[in-house]
């Protein structure tokens, strides 16, 4: 690169101006990068979120799943579909996508009590020719459950009290909770932000 000399007989007016120009020039990069540095430390200080981990068990196939389903803001296409699989219709073997809002509501819940055990998974997914079959049976299915969406889990937790259960999931504000004592599971889903009791005839 070729070095540019200032002849000698310059005046003093135009050097000050150029030296004026070069800094204005300077402040706008500066100013322009601004903006760019201060978008990069904001992203530095960013803290990284934790994992969310479910540890799952099912009670009709004594199948039992421990994973971490998110990490680095991405939900795991591997994970999920394991899961999916483990939360199965265990009648028909019938599979489908559960959805990942509803494993966070498990999450949530996970955290709140600190759950020690795993969920165990008293009703998953179900095809429409079982909650048809179970709607025999009792008056307590839905014609068009969540279950059959992938959207809606019967559970309990082994070692916590079924009521602290309810409680952590209705703080968790992420759907619908269903409490059934005499039957010993919690029902949660995506629906609406909503909760009814054992006393209660809301169908799951």
């Amino acid at each position: 690169m070729k070095d540019t000399v200032t002849p000698p007989l310059v005046s003093a007016a135009f050097s000050l101006s150029r030296r004026r120009a070069c800094q204005l020039g300077l402040s706008a990069l500066f100013t322009g990068l601004a903006p760019n540095i201060a978008r990069a430390k904001s992203h530095q200080k960013r803290t990284p979120q934790p994992e969310r981990f479910l540890d799952l068990y099912n009670t009709h196939t004594d199948e039992r799943l421990k994973a971490v389903y998110w990490a680095d803001g991405n939900y795991i296409p591997e994970v999920l579909s394991h899961m999916n699989q483990l939360l199965r219709d265990h009648r028909t073997d019938e599979v489908t996508s559960i959805a990942p809002a509803l494993l966070d509501f498990l999450h949530a819940i996970g955290q709140r009590v600190e759950a020690r055990y795993p969920f165990h998974i008293v009703s998953g997914y179900r095809s429409p020719a079982t909650n048809a079959s179970l709607r025999k049976r009792s008056k307590g299915v839905a014609k068009h459950s969540r279950h059959m969406y992938g959207q809606a889990i019967d559970f309990y937790l082994p070692g916590c009290d079924l009521a602290v259960v309810r409680r952590a999931a209705v703080k968790a504000r992420r759907g619908g909770v269903g409490y059934y004592p005499r039957s010993n599971f919690i029902h949660v889903d995506t629906g609406r932000v909503r909760a009814w009791g054992a006393s209660q005839s809301k169908r799951a």
